[in-house]
């Protein structure tokens, strides 16, 4: 993040984040720039029938969403609809409780995303440091991985999603105490992160655990 009253990037000046194992690439906007009221990323997929945006619903967080196809080609299915989005289609998403999706019909498809609650003053997502990490994690950086999301944690100490992420990360690299501790913490405060546990494999080192959420 610059000092200056205005700044400017071109796409593939970005960071490239892979997320996944179907052709997904974040590239970090909001964080580039240190965007403190609205949330914003860019999606690119290198091959034609790669995800460009992956499934989900934004019904947790409660986010309007807006699409843009900013180059190549891209296919959207909304709920039960599939739309057929070219470049400069704009897809908005007013409901948040809507399964989202999409793929690149053509290489080098990108598309800009822009979100945020309505009603409410912008805080940026908590996936967005989980996105950062996973790759070093991947990598074996697990230092670095939990440095990220602990920075994070800092700001908001009780987010049982980066709790819980923090977990994964400290049970890959063998640090089992700490692990159990944050998972324990992260149960606690959202029951649901125990469902997510019991399927993630991030955390198979601490099954035997008899403190091990159930």
């Amino acid at each position: 993040m610059s000092d200056r009253a205005w700044e400017t990037a071109r796409i593939d000046d970005l960071d490239r984040v892979p997320v996944g194992e179907h052709g997904l690439e974040w590239r970090p906007v909001r964080r580039r720039f240190g965007i403190r009221a609205f949330g914003t990323n860019v999606y690119t997929s290198a091959r034609a029938g790669g995800e460009i945006v992956e499934p989900h619903s934004e019904e947790r967080l409660g986010h309007e969403e807006m699409y843009v196809v900013l180059r190549g080609h891209a296919t959207f299915t909304l709920g039960d609809e599939e739309l057929d989005a070219p470049v400069g289609t704009l897809v908005f998403i007013r409901d948040p409780s809507v399964r989202r999706q999409a793929t690149a019909r053509e290489p080098d498809t990108a598309v800009l995303a822009v979100g945020g609650k309505p009603g409410e003053p912008f805080e940026p997502s908590a996936w967005e440091a989980t996105f950062a990490a996973a790759p070093l994690a991947r990598q074996g950086h697990f230092d670095e991985a939990t440095a990220i999301v602990r920075d994070e944690l800092e700001r908001r100490p009780d987010h049982p999603m980066l709790l819980f992420n923090l977990a994964c990360f400290e049970a890959l690299a063998g640090r089992k105490e700490e692990a159990l501790e944050h998972l324990a913490r992260a149960v606690e405060l959202d029951p649901t992160m125990g469902e997510y546990a019991t399927a993630d494999s991030d955390l198979d080192s601490l099954r035997d655990d008899p403190r091990f959420p159930r």
